[in-house]
């Protein structure tokens, strides 16, 4: 389907996975509108596309910008969050009303607007730390912190929708994203950015547990591709696919790629495990596959180097 005239609404365009999705949207040809607080985002992210895009400043819980936001809006790509295990373990009120209120919101305002499908960031954080893998979307959720829980609220909610109301629902459960941009000094920070910060400072990275727990580590231009898909594909609606790379990586062999792709010479720093953490995560993508037609494209050391370089202050 052309993008030429489609108008998309992303929530949280700010953020890291905003703000790539953003640029790939108005890329495309879509009319985007972006609502966000900047509570968490920044408007660095969003610098290369600024003149195309229709910003709405608001949070999420707030009705009055929320209307305007979707106003005349076929997709909304729900992308806004308090993003992070520990700050929801810290503050597990807070991000209860942003995660699970302003998602309800969210949903509530599309379907007074119109609005064709929402497309949900949602977080395989749901699987919790069940021994099974891969992961599979038919398994029990199991979720083990404030934000798992509250991110697994929110597919319940967009499924509720599309069979209460007809409003088509995609939930897209994201395993662990990385690439250019993701802010390493920020307390929602994920591992990737904070190891080659370290290494390209030649300063010892913390591991927390003893390194051999794993993921799943999916580039952040095949997280924007799904949800692409996610958009218009046209037996999805409903659903919840998994969105990642199939692989599981373990967080020493991370570091050992890491360090070599910028050649430091350092050595991590292990520390006692955090709370909410799981063990291991990967995604099977059967479903993803067959519903989407999404395949990951990027491999790990290519996409490491891409945001390697993007650190280093290259283009990206």
């Amino acid at each position: 389907m052309s993008a030429a005239g489609r108008a998309a609404l992303v929530t949280g365009g700010g953020g890291f996975i905003g703000g790539h999705l953003t640029e790939r949207l108005c890329a495309d040809g879509w009319n985007v509108r972006v609502l966000d607080d900047f509570s968490t985002g920044r408007a660095a992210n969003l610098a290369r596309v600024a003149d195309h895009v229709e910003l709405v400043r608001g949070d999420i819980r707030d009705e009055e910008a929320l209307a305007k936001a979707v106003r005349g809006i076929e997709v909304v790509f729900h992308q806004a969050a308090v993003p992070s295990v520990p700050v929801s373990v810290a503050e597990p009120l807070r991000t209860n009303s942003v995660n699970i209120e302003g998602t309800l919101r969210v949903l509530e305002a599309a379907r007074h607007a119109g609005v064709r499908r929402v497309v949900y960031a949602a977080s395989s954080s749901a699987y919790g730390d069940r021994p099974e893998l891969p992961k599979v979307e038919t398994m029990p959720a199991d979720p083990m912190s404030p934000y798992a829980l509250q991110k697994y609220a929110g597919e319940v909610y967009c499924r509720q929708y599309t069979e209460l109301y007809g409003l088509e629902t995609v939930a897209l459960r994201y395993f662990n994203v990385y690439g250019p941009r993701q802010d390493p000094r920020s307390q929602y920070a994920a591992v990737i950015p904070k190891f080659i910060t370290a290494c390209l400072c030649a300063r010892s990275p913390i591991i927390y547990g003893d390194g051999e727990q794993t993921r799943d580590f999916i580039m952040v231009f095949d997280a924007v591709r799904a949800n692409l898909l996610a958009a218009d594909a046209p037996g999805a609606a409903g659903s919840v696919c998994n969105v990642a790379a199939g692989i599981r990586t373990s967080l020493n062999e991370l570091f050992r790629v890491i360090r070599d792709e910028t050649g430091a010479r350092v050595e991590p720093r292990y520390e006692a495990p955090r709370e909410g953490d799981v063990r291991d995560s990967v995604a099977s993508l059967e479903r993803a596959r067959d519903r989407l037609g999404y395949e990951p494209a990027v491999t790990l050391r290519e996409g490491l180097r891409i945001t390697i370089r993007s650190f280093a202050g290259e283009a990206a």
